[in-house]
């Protein structure tokens, strides 16, 4: 049985009281997820900045 599947099982088990924080807590990994991603790409533009901005580059992109 894939994870997915028993983790469905269990929701079914649990009191409806308890469904909101689980909720919120999947919204939380996402959120996290995102972050991460977007934390990346922020780390790969600082270093890929010295290279855009070379004068080579203006030349190379002026035409579009």
């Amino acid at each position: 049985m894939e994870v997915k599947e028993l983790i469905l099982k269990e929701i079914e088990k649990i009191p409806e009281q308890y469904l909101t924080e689980i909720l919120d807590f999947i919204r939380f990994l996402e959120t996290k997820a995102l972050e991460e991603r977007m934390g990346t790409a922020i780390i790969s533009e600082t270093s890929l900045k010295k290279d855009w901005l070379k004068p080579e580059e203006d030349e190379a992109w002026q035409d579009l």
